[in-house]
């Protein structure tokens, strides 16, 4: 093996050993098996013990999941729950320290198949890793992903109420909103450049759920990049931003130099910090639900405005 692997014989020696002990203190487990999101068969002889996250909300899955206790190792910016932010980082996740992730020894990687470098993933898969690949994209989704990834980590004991109470407050969710009148809806990921949410991903789904109506829908991206010019031809009856943080962002207020816009005419400026929103977990619907209190505020204006 070369350099350019990026890793040593040292680091593939300390991985096969810290593999086999792994598995020496895992004997007499069950096999457990469970397809990924590419329709691969993801095959263990006993439930994973050393697991490595390779995605900020994939951490936060597995912790709802239970496999918190199994987690060794994570990307950047896994910051949930607290106790992520005290495992070892393995790079970014579109940088991986191909290294560290071999001497931490997983037997099992859960990877981010459209945010993982694609050609380090099948390395790791060459190198008889188990790699779980997971690409939620809607609500529905996050359900189906707590009780495969509660499989994988035999913690499905632990995930079952979780995965019930997400699936009763989505039902409450959808019962409540999604027959009202539409309201269209901007989101608004950033500013410069002007990104937004497409209709392939989880803030079209959310903002669907709450009765809205996405105004940049018809776009299949992800995160689509998009102009002043359309977003007032289109004029949204309200307008959602995220930002980078908890606070809500000065650009916000920007829209207020187009006040014939139905979003500014109506005050229909709206926060929901990104975490709770642009993260597949269950976190999700807590910024779904702020989601839709903003939308109703938006449906319950002067009823002789005009309907989208």
């Amino acid at each position: 093996m070369s350099a350019r692997d990026g890793f040593s014989y040292r680091t593939i020696r300390l991985f096969a050993v810290g593999l086999a002990l792994s598995l020496a203190g895992t004997a007499g487990r069950a096999a457990v098996a469970v397809q990924d999101d590419e329709g691969t068969l993801v095959q263990l002889d006993r439930p994973a013990q050393r697991i490595i996250s390779l995605a900020p909300s994939l951490t936060e899955l597995l912790f709802a999941a239970g496999a918190g206790d199994s987690l060794v190792g994570v990307v950047e910016y896994s910051d949930y729950p607290a106790a992520a932010a005290s495992l070892p980082i393995v790079g970014r996740h579109d940088l991986l320290d191909m290294e560290r992730i071999l001497t931490l020894a997983p037997d099992l990687i859960v990877a981010w198949q459209t945010g993982n470098p694609r050609a380090s993933v099948n390395r790791l898969r060459q190198l008889g890793i188990a790699v779980y690949v997971a690409e939620p994209k809607r609500l529905e989704s996050i359900a189906s992903q707590l009780q495969r990834l509660a499989v994988l980590a035999g913690s499905d004991a632990t995930a079952a109420p979780v995965i019930a109470d997400f699936q009763a407050r989505l039902a409450r969710l959808r019962a409540e909103f999604s027959d009202k009148m539409a309201v269209s809806v901007f989101y608004q990921v950033w500013d410069s450049p002007l990104i937004s949410a497409g209709g392939n991903e989880l803030i079209n789904d959310i903002i669907r759920l709450c009765g809205g109506r996405n105004i940049f829908a018809d776009i299949a991206l992800v995160a689509p990049k998009v102009s002043i010019e359309a977003v007032l031809q289109r004029d949204p009856e309200a307008i959602v931003a995220s930002g980078m943080d908890i606070e809500r962002p000065e650009w916000l207020d920007d829209w207020k130099r187009w006040p014939s816009l139905r979003a500014v005419a109506a005050d229909k400026l709206f926060f929901v910090p990104p975490e709770l929103l642009q993260r597949h977990t269950p976190r999700a619907l807590d910024g779904a639900a702020q989601m839709c209190a903003h939308i109703d505020s938006a449906r319950s204006q002067d009823p002789a405005s005009p309907n989208p």
